[in-house]
């Protein structure tokens, strides 16, 4: 079990070269310590997201003056912590109220059950619905690479999320487009030197964002960030 709980910590980013020119990131999760992830707190509920603009990989008014960056794996636990206890929060103080935006950049490093996940993600996105997909996602996310992101799992999921065209959905899970999107992403986190998920990044919208460094997913640790671009 330790041995386990050491290799579920230590994330490997690696792609082919053929579409992902150099890149190899290994590190651990950011807030990895010598313990398990908390226990998973309940998903958020479907109204928090009702009303809320999604551009594609986006969450919030596209005029919003301060923007978040995530970089996240469908199977890592500590962004699920992140999505479940942590933006449920920031969507009713910042999102909600105009004030932030949130970006979605998925990596799929620690195996094929990333992959799967991401792509039934980065298809949603093409409807606006990704945040929906996510949650629901992290809400139902086993052990890695248990083979739980299903096509019985991610069917169910579609199914769930309103407005959702599932059979374009499907369609667009198998696109090449998609591949362009995960290699973007991917290279986005390497010149950003993400090493670990989740990483964050904060800046002014329509500026380059820095790197946040956070010692916790406490809602306190990004409020305060938020609030010091904000001008309070």
């Amino acid at each position: 079990m330790a041995q386990r709980s050491r290799r579920s910590r230590a994330l490997v980013l690696a792609v082919g070269a053929a579409l992902f020119v150099g890149l190899a990131l290994i590190g651990t999760s950011r807030l990895a310590a010598e313990t398990d992830p908390p226990a998973r707190q309940k998903a958020p509920t479907s109204p928090l997201l009702g009303g809320i603009p999604q551009d594609r990989s986006a969450l919030g008014h596209p005029d919003a003056p301060v923007t978040l960056v995530e970089y996240a794996d469908l199977q890592c636990p500590y962004c699920a912590q992140w999505t479940l206890g942590t933006l449920p929060h920031l969507v009713r103080e910042y999102v909600g109220t105009g004030k932030l935006r949130i970006e979605f950049r998925g990596l799929a490093f620690i195996g094929p059950d990333s992959d799967k996940a991401l792509r039934a993600a980065l298809a949603a996105a093409r409807q606006d619905r990704l945040w929906n997909v996510v949650e629901l996602l992290y809400a139902n996310q086993g052990p890695e690479n248990s083979a739980w992101a299903s096509e019985e799992l991610i069917d169910r999921i579609a199914n769930s999320v309103p407005g959702l065209d599932v059979k374009r959905f499907n369609a667009d899970r198998r696109l090449e487009a998609l591949d362009t999107d995960i290699a973007k992403a991917q290279a986005q986190a390497q010149a950003s030197g993400v090493r670990g998920t989740p990483a964050f990044e904060l800046g002014a919208t329509g500026s380059t964002p820095e790197t946040l460094e956070v010692t916790s997913l406490a809602p306190d640790e990004f409020a305060a960030a938020i609030e010091a671009l904000l001008g309070r």
